[in-house]
């Protein structure tokens, strides 16, 4: 048996790239990349950059003649929490903050909850339960506002502050428990061995529970911890249908407050000094989680 053996042949004139061609190339995709990256750095600090000049201006009246201030003062930051007889924004800052913090741990431990029971746990009902939380989850919850409203207002929640208060803790952690597809995800990548290993060592669910799964999973703690933080402290549409008069309103609505027409006037660098209070708190935040997330992942071993 005989086999041909044909070799390629390069057709006419064809060339292979030459280093230096490769070299240039690689350099202007760079040079490309770079600019559009610095143009885009550019769009998101001035933003943020006029924001926090604007806080410190001294010309409290908005559209001005030029783009940044030209005199700068802190009583800005001073009226902004001290001037009460308008609106009180530290009393709003602080219930806000009060919020956010008791919907944080509620909403981690119902996460965890869940997650653990959904991911470790084998039972009836558990597909239908997880098909259920998915299916729901692809409705905005704005299309439950009105329904949530009048329920809270037949609890007689809606009428005083610290109603008020109940209210939008109920309502924030309340649902945090179907937002559990995420941390089920990181879970079900730990290995049942483990879980299997330590209850023939004689631990229980709940040891394996605190032992073993939270300290593997102290990276998606501090997401959920993140994320349980930021949405009552950002909200505007729940706080705004729930929270009926000035004395019971969060920060996002006393910022919004602050640009209507009669205030406007007098409150537009306030309004930027609260917008900066306001970052404050998050800031904050990442940087504390921040350490716990290396250090869980420099730590953490699975397999």
């Amino acid at each position: 048996m005989s086999v041909a053996v044909t070799d390629k042949l390069e057709a006419p004139g064809a060339k292979e790239p030459s280093a230096g061609g490769m070299k240039t190339r690689r350099v202007l995709g760079d040079v490309v990349s770079h600019v559009f990256l610095a143009v885009m750095a550019v769009a998101w600090l001035v933003p943020v950059a006029w924001v926090l000049m604007e806080s410190f201006n001294a010309n409290t009246k908005p559209y001005t003649t030029t783009f940044f201030p030209t005199e700068y003062t802190i009583d800005n930051y001073v009226k902004l929490f001290t001037d009460t007889e308008v609106m009180n924004f530290g009393q709003m800052f602080m219930r806000t903050l009060f919020i956010a913090i008791v919907v944080c741990l509620i909403s981690v431990f119902f996460v965890l909850s869940v997650s653990f029971c959904m991911s470790r746990l084998r039972f009836r009902f558990r597909k239908p339960f997880m098909n259920g939380a998915l299916i729901l989850g692809m409705f905005p919850g704005i299309m439950s506002v009105v329904a949530i409203y009048f329920i809270l207002k037949a609890m007689g929640l809606t009428s005083s502050s610290s109603g008020t208060v109940a209210a939008l803790i109920i309502v924030y952690a309340g649902g945090s428990g179907a937002l559990f597809y995420v941390m089920k995800g990181f879970m079900d990548t730990i290995p049942f061995s483990l879980d299997e290993a330590a209850i023939l060592d004689g631990c229980t669910r709940w040891q394996v529970f605190t032992r073993i799964i939270l300290p593997i999973t102290q990276p998606m703690i501090v997401y959920q911890a993140i994320v349980g933080f930021m949405v009552p402290w950002l909200d505007f549409v729940l706080a705004k249908a729930i929270c009926r008069t000035q004395e019971n309103y969060t920060v996002s609505l006393g910022l919004w407050q602050m640009l209507q027409k009669e205030y406007i006037g007098t409150w537009f660098a306030r309004f930027a000094a609260g917008a900066v209070c306001v970052s404050v708190p998050i800031a904050i935040l990442f940087v504390l989680m921040q350490r716990f997330y290396q250090s869980s992942m420099s730590g953490a071993v699975k397999g």
